[in-house]
């Protein structure tokens, strides 16, 4: 057996240095958020933007520091087998679920078994636990992890939302497991106590809690005594809240207003850049206009991407030249300054593509039938002025090679029928995993539960499962490197915008706000407090 980590230790010496929780006063806080959850059930995670929301609630198995290692959480200390077919963790033994239930080995196996449940979550089944064999409990806090073939991807999995654990008893008597809510039951620092559709959450403390991640600010419960969330999807509604004091704390802050935020002697402005991939437009080559590879190109060219970000954006952004994401080590910067802004080669490439002639509005036209681009994207993913971004995409390409970009905002279940019928010809998709690997074997393979290009590569599949299957991190970099160039230079299937971002402001007197390590995303309100 080998021990990735001295995680006791690692554990000890931050339950030493930190400092802890005297005294638990009673303190409330607002924070406005610009994404509605479509789910609360951390098994059936899906939007980067709810992480926060996701480990106020839940606790993983493992956290994961910013320089890629892995740290106790839930999980006191772990090890792998030589063979990488063995995980055994061993768990903390003083954690208790919100409705009185212990955390045991038993609980980790109902939690992992949960995703083995026919259509409970079948992307997270065929690729995260893609290996997963069984679990056996060992004993009542040692259990032991079987996978089928090596995952150097797992670990990875154990940290993420994916993994926060859930009571087996609320697994089996909650009323809408699929969104989940206050009647699924975690271990974490607060206690999702109300949800009101629309509107807000709210959660109280925790008073029992007492097991951070290794590495946090301070050990007891939350300095917080209850937190609301209050839905405001409207950039200036957001920052109106902010500064007339209906709320202490909002995230999503637009580039429209960064400047004003910072000006404010009463307020202070956090960014970071995610992890994971970047925000691109994926295109579907099973069908025209994109299932030629000279149009794909041709669209790429006919955008200016340094002055529409620079309009949308006022200077905020940053220019994203592959599907991975600048913060992440697998990042192939040979990719930059490849591809894009030439007009007269987009023009040219569609010509030589047969789209020669125009109609009476100006779009390119072959066979009787326009060059039309269809994007349909589904309301609660559509953040950070995408949108706004999309509209200037389409006026430029308009304009610079008479393309039709037509982009609709739809709700949910509109968004996935016209992606399920294949009814669209451009997929809009940022991911947030932790491992960009996470996300690519998501996106890429041919059998990828989200693979909205429909393109099929043997070489790429091969490239990333043997990526996945090892834990060498350089011969992780080559592999990753070789998906990039496939993706983004020899068969342009992807079109890469920006890298995201997430933005915090908040009244000065409130401390401790910060972004998770791995994700870059704003952590949860674990160390947030008021005053110093």
């Amino acid at each position: 057996m080998k021990r990735l980590t001295p995680a006791l230790l690692v554990l000890t010496l931050a339950a030493c240095g930190a400092p802890t929780a005297q005294t638990v006063q009673s303190t409330s806080l607002t924070w406005a958020i610009e994404t509605q959850p479509i789910t609360l059930n951390p098994q059936l995670w899906a939007q980067n933007k709810v992480r926060l929301l996701v480990f106020n609630q839940f606790d993983a198995l493992l956290s994961k520091a910013e320089d890629g290692t892995f740290r106790p959480w839930l999980a006191k200390a772990w090890q792998v087998s030589d063979d990488g077919l063995t995980y055994t963790l061993d768990l903390r033994d003083d954690v208790t679920f919100h409705d009185g239930t212990k955390f045991d080995a038993a609980a980790v196996k109902a939690n992992l078994d949960q995703f083995l449940v026919p259509g409970y979550n079948p992307a997270v089944a065929a690729i995260q636990l893609k290996a997963f064999d069984r679990a056996e409990v060992v004993s009542p806090y040692r259990l032991k992890i079987m996978l089928k073939e090596p995952d150097g991807l797992f670990l990875d999995f154990l940290a993420s939302p994916y993994a926060g654990q859930v009571s087996p008893k609320s697994l089996k008597s909650a009323k809408d497991l699929k969104f989940g809510g206050p009647d699924l039951v975690g271990t974490g620092p607060f206690i999702l106590d109300r949800y009101v559709q629309g509107q807000e959450l709210h959660y109280r403390r925790n008073p029992a809690y007492n097991w951070p991640p290794a590495g946090a600010a301070h050990q007891g419960p939350a300095h917080l005594s209850e937190i609301t969330y209050r839905f405001l999807a409207e950039a200036a509604v957001r920052v109106g809240a902010l500064t007339s004091g209906q709320v202490q704390v909002i995230e999503g802050v637009p580039a429209t207003e960064v400047n004003l935020i910072k000006k404010d002697p009463n307020l202070a402005l956090q960014a970071s850049l995610n992890s994971g991939t970047a925000y691109s437009y994926y295109f579907n080559t099973s069908h025209a206009p994109f299932d030629d590879q000279r149009v794909r190109e041709a669209f790429r060219q006919a955008v200016d991407v340094d002055a529409v970000l620079k309009s949308v954006y006022q200077g905020t952004a940053t220019r994203a030249w592959s599907i991975v994401g600048k913060k992440s080590p697998f990042y192939d910067a040979t990719l930059e300054n490849t591809y894009g802004g030439d007009v007269a080669k987009a023009n040219a490439l569609l010509d030589e593509a047969g789209w020669k002639q125009r109609d009476a509005e100006g779009f390119r036209v072959k066979a009787g039938r326009r060059l039309t681009v269809r994007e349909v994207a589904s309301a609660p993913f559509v953040r950070d002025r995408r949108d706004i971004l999309a509209q200037a995409i389409q006026a430029q390409v308009k304009q610079s090679a008479g393309i039709d970009f037509q982009v609709k905002i739809v709700d949910q279940g509109t968004a996935q029928k016209a992606l399920d019928e294949n009814e669209y010809e451009l997929f809009g998709n940022s991911r947030g995993d932790s491992d960009v690997g996470a996300a690519l074997n998501l996106i890429l393979p041919a059998k990828g539960a989200i693979n909205r290009t429909r393109f099929a590569d043997p070489q790429v599949d091969k490239w990333l499962a043997t990526a996945s299957a090892t834990s060498d991190q350089a011969e992780r970099k080559e592999l990753y490197a070789k998906v990039q160039q496939a993706a983004v230079r020899e068969k342009a299937i992807v079109f890469p915008l920006y890298v995201p971002a997430d933005q915090i402001a908040a009244h000065k007197s409130v401390q401790g706000l910060g972004f998770d390590p791995s994700s870059g995303t704003p952590a949860s309100a674990y160390d947030v407090r008021i005053g110093t």
